[in-house]
């Protein structure tokens, strides 16, 4: 079953101190023991829970709750039997979970059985917002978890990669009521939409250099199957791999389209060794691990920390002045607006800031602040974003995934070098930026980068200058009509400011 990954999205921990609870998430055993808790506030319906007929998840008191129904409670006994869910734990693989008094929850536990807790996840993120290396560790944690459950006698009855989150770099599977007794000879349920959502997605990148981002975001259950083997011409069609995973299981697709009794009956009878299961589930593992982003070629930005146009000395100011905020602001959550690599989310990270989530465009960038993160142990999640083209709400009623805003818990920003590449790159009003950024966080900085400036320059060499209100005046006009300025520093001889400001 698909649970809605939206409802496990933390906040500051000043407001919610239960984030504890994921911080320590892996190094806590899975508890499933009764556990009282105090009486809550009116439980609220998560938006995006609705398709899981097993239990619903519900959100009071800041913290994260499961119904589970009727038709659900003997899979999940099993599996809470079995040792999976501490096995999972103790790996650092799964949300913890706690049964409560389905009391707790009031009117809103409806026709449940039982209700769990969960631990949070610090902010949720979705499969067409996460680079290449995020989305790789999320599918090889998916077949990890598969192989556990079935070495204990579980399958998973899909393989959504919206039941995986992120923790830093670090994923976990959200999921509980989606593993269920694995029952001999049984198909694995999910492998279309595994490959739809994790190794198609992985492929189109791989193979021709194209990230699977917005395709993704446009068609909220992957890259379709079909439309992807139609992609793969000459040679490759007869690759073991894509031919397992892609060009057969595309052809009977099509087959199956046709509803005839024949293939309906054929369906039936199929049936899969546990063995032969198994084996299916170590080759993927093989085969993901050594997939690698076919664009090797430098992006845009990706080497921006070592080709910028300020010198060292202009560098170190500008880091000091961002060590400087984040040690008297310690903001528990920090959004890196235009993260690029990471370099200033780790200073930040190193001067007080609890963790940062990084949100860029260029691929390359992305990689390398993912990178950063891995190679440093940093509290860092970096995602893809484009400030013009922000994640939206969408999926049904505009609300089943959320928009980042929505998704919500900065408390603090930094934007450097980056009003320009809306205000002049994208024709964004200047004071819309402005006004846009600091709705984001109660306080934060924002560096702005004067059209003098030999980066504004070169994005205006091939066209017209159209930028008569693009001046630092309009920029503090804009910043004072929706926030004050704590301090502000020109950190190089072109000009470029920073502003610390405070919402009003």
């Amino acid at each position: 079953m698909v649970c809605s990954s939206f409802a496990f999205t933390g906040t500051s921990s000043r407001r919610l101190p239960i984030l504890a609870l994921a911080q320590k998430a892996r190094n806590q055993k899975t508890q499933i023991t009764q556990v009282p808790i105090p009486k809550m506030t009116k439980p609220l319906e998560n938006s995006g829970s609705f398709r899981d007929p097993s239990g619903w998840v519900f959100e009071a008191n800041g913290e994260i709750f499961r119904t589970v129904r009727e038709k659900a409670v003997g899979h999940y006994e099993f599996v809470k039997g079995s040792g999976l869910l501490e096995d999972l734990v103790e790996k650092g693989q799964i949300v913890t979970s706690q049964e409560i008094d389905r009391s707790a929850l009031g009117k809103a536990a409806g026709d449940a059985r039982l209700v769990l807790r969960h631990s949070r996840i610090p902010f949720i993120s979705y499969p067409y917002e996460w680079s290449f290396s995020l989305l790789k560790s999320a599918a090889l944690l998916h077949l990890d978890v598969q192989i556990a459950a079935l070495e204990r006698g579980v399958s998973l009855s899909d393989a959504s990669a919206y039941n995986v989150q992120f923790d830093d770099i670090k994923p976990l599977f959200i999921d509980i009521l989606s593993f269920r007794q694995y029952e001999e000879g049984e198909l694995w349920a999910g492998h279309r939409q595994f490959c739809e959502q994790f190794l198609n997605p992985l492929l189109l990148r791989s193979m021709f250099g194209i990230p699977h981002n917005d395709w993704f975001r446009g068609s909220l259950e992957g890259i379709d199957m079909v439309l992807f083997a139609n992609l793969i011409s000459g040679w490759r069609k007869f690759s073991p791999n894509l031919l397992s995973h892609v060009i057969m299981p595309a052809k009977m697709q099509n087959q199956a389209i046709s509803h005839s009794e024949e293939n309906i009956a054929k369906a039936k009878k199929a049936s899969l060794p546990k063995q032969r299961y198994m084996h299916i589930l170590q080759q993927l593992h093989h085969w993901i691990t050594g997939l690698t982003p076919k664009d090797s070629n430098a992006t845009t930005w990706q080497n921006y920390e070592l080709t910028h146009t300020y010198n060292n000395e202009e560098e170190d100011a500008k880091q000091a002045f961002v060590g400087e905020f984040c040690a008297k602001v310690n903001p528990d959550t920090l959004w890196d607006i235009g993260c690029n690599s990471g370099e200033y989310s780790e200073v930040a990270l190193s001067s007080g800031a609890g963790r940062v989530i990084g949100f860029d465009f260029d691929q390359g960038a992305l990689e390398h602040a993912h990178n950063r993160a891995r190679d440093k142990n940093l509290n860092l999640l970096s995602l893809f974003q484009d400030g013009a083209h922000p994640s939206p709400d969408q999926g049904w009623n505009m609300s089943e995934r959320r928009s980042a805003a929505h998704r919500g818990g900065a408390d603090a920003l930094v934007a450097l070098a980056f009003e320009h590449h809306l205000a002049i790159g994208k024709n964004i009003p200047l004071d819309r930026v402005v006004k846009w950024l600091v709705s984001l966080a109660p306080q934060g900085i924002i560096e702005f980068v004067q059209k003098s400036d030999t980066t504004v320059q070169r994005m205006l060499a091939l066209r017209e200058d159209i930028f008569d209100q693009y001046s630092q005046e309009s920029f503090e006009a804009a910043l004072t009509s929706c926030a004050k300025t704590i301090e502000s520093r020109v950190i190089s001889k072109e000009g470029r400011t920073l502003y610390w400001f405070a919402r009003k």
